[in-house]
């Protein structure tokens, strides 16, 4: 007998926009049915930043590929998550392998999904930004204009960590760099991390990305931005004031 392919549907879930509550969640949906709602309620799934794309962890390929969908709001290190592996297997696609650091099982069973219509799924979703609010659309198009520059943080010894905007400061986005590098973290070298926030208006975003790039490209960013990461005694070592307490309104 023979087991019909499972149908896969990614859901974009955003809260309103202001609110303190909730998360960005890329949701996979079964047959019509939320999974995750099922085996997991310490937190929200995975942002679709992080799911989606190009080189996206949900695309198959022959070589089997862990891909974490959720994670309790503290830490996975506190509460848990889950993990499924995903494989290519001929005309399908495999999910099994169900895992959560923090349970001894995830009551999930093997999923096999048709290729065609994966692919075809997580190819739609990757390139549905209809859910995006201005901010989120300016923050990916610049981290991408951004990206495209090689070498340009070089001259002020920095890399990019990431262009964020996030759902409760929807008029605004981040960009956030680290100096002199990531690669200071894992050689225990001293580092920092700085964080620029940066306004959107109604704008086309694509104008906006265009404009922010240029200003941000033509001087030092450290100039500008402010340290939100690493540590006091860093910051001394690197030449840089650390932030006090911020005060309460």
């Amino acid at each position: 007998m023979t087991t019909e392919p499972h149908l896969l549907s990614l859901r974009i879930v955003v809260p309103p926009l202001g609110s303190r509550h909730g998360a960005v969640e890329c949701r996979p949906i079964i047959n019509g049915r939320d999974i995750l709602a099922d085996v997991f309620d310490e937190g929200p799934a995975d942002d679709p930043r992080y799911l989606l794309g190009q080189h996206a962890p949900l695309h198959a390929t022959d070589t089997p590929r862990e891909v974490r969908l959720a994670e309790a709001e503290c830490t996975e290190g506190c509460c848990g998550a889950v993990y499924v592996t995903i494989r290519r297997e001929g005309q399908h696609v495999v999910w099994s392998g169900w895992r959560n650091p923090d349970e001894d099982d995830v009551d999930l069973p093997e999923l096999r999904f048709d290729v065609n219509q994966y692919d075809a799924e997580v190819r739609r979703a990757s390139t549905d930004r209809s859910w995006e609010w201005p901010a989120r659309t300016v923050a990916r198009l610049l981290e991408e204009r951004l990206r495209e520059r090689v070498g340009w943080l070089t001259t002020w010894e920095c890399e990019l960590g990431a262009v964020s905007a996030w759902h409760w400061e929807p008029d605004q986005i981040s960009v956030f760099l680290f100096h002199p590098g990531r690669s200071a973290i894992r050689e225990d070298r001293p580092w920092l991390q700085f964080r620029m926030t940066l306004p959107v208006s109604g704008d086309d975003p694509g104008d906006q990305a265009e404009r922010l790039e240029a200003c941000l490209t033509a001087e030092d960013p450290r100039e500008v931005a402010e340290v939100c990461g690493g540590s006091k005694e860093f910051a001394d070592q690197l030449g840089y004031p650390w932030p006090g307490p911020r005060r309460r309104a």
